[in-house]
């Protein structure tokens, strides 16, 4: 299995990332000390770094075994919202010769706040150390480009895959990106997310199939792949 290296500090964003890597003990602390302390010092200093990169690394491998069959020698790959990279990171070593884009915050919120955001104002990254896991983990530097989602300069290509897990309509409505979307897509893009609302992408691709269901959490959501987006 690739093995995910990861610092305090990187494990510090996964755990905010994916708060499903963190124990029970340290959920509790969050809800009886609250957000502000829970995001600037528990989940940094009070965390195993090993137990968490073992977790992480389990985690990323198992989300690209649920969508490795999308996945093809030389695609162009956009990434909105990967967090600190560990899908992309399994992309690169298992599909030969694929060029990734990420479009990243590049701030940690002083209170995260895990829900919806109609603004896509809340975030938990930072691009310098999204770009150290990439290095540190042995990921070439011309496989990949980072972009700040707050920045004018997004890329402007035509995507073969564009994937977004637990982040786009998922934390923040679709339609922050559907003009940019319009710009990216062929007719042969697949856009993948998670979203609570499946059925009103109906009126916005003409192609939808769920991937999966995720009844285990309050969000009960949905992956779908989407294609042929109505223009």
């Amino acid at each position: 299995m690739e093995e995910i290296k990861i610092n305090r500090d990187i494990a510090h964003l996964a755990v905010l990332q994916r708060i499903e890597l963190i124990d029970p003990g340290l959920k509790i602390v969050r809800k009886l000390l609250g957000r502000y302390l829970f995001s600037n010092f528990f989940s940094k200093y009070l965390i195993n770094v090993s137990q968490i990169s073992n977790k992480y690394s389990n985690l990323m491998k198992s989300e690209f075994e649920n969508l490795e069959r999308f996945f093809k020698t030389g695609q162009n790959i956009l990434s909105i919202g990967s967090g600190i990279g560990g899908f992309e990171f399994m992309i690169y070593k298992r599909i030969k010769k694929t060029k990734i884009n990420f479009i990243e915050k590049n701030y940690v919120s002083k209170k995260v706040k895990y829900g919806w955001d109609n603004f896509n104002k809340e975030a938990y990254n930072s691009l310098i150390l999204l770009e150290k896991f990439l290095i540190d983990n042995g990921v070439d530097k011309k496989s990949y480009n980072i972009f700040d989602a707050d920045k004018d300069n997004l890329p402007k290509e035509r995507f073969d895959i564009i994937v977004s897990l637990y982040s786009l309509d998922y934390h923040y409505d679709f339609n922050i990106y559907l003009k940019y979307f319009k710009d990216v897509f062929s007719d042969n893009t697949i856009l993948i997310f998670d979203t609570i609302r499946a059925e009103y992408f109906e009126k916005i691709f003409k192609e939808i199939n769920i991937i999966k269901e995720d009844n285990e959490t309050m969000h009960k959501s949905k992956r779908i792949a989407c294609k042929f987006l109505i223009r």
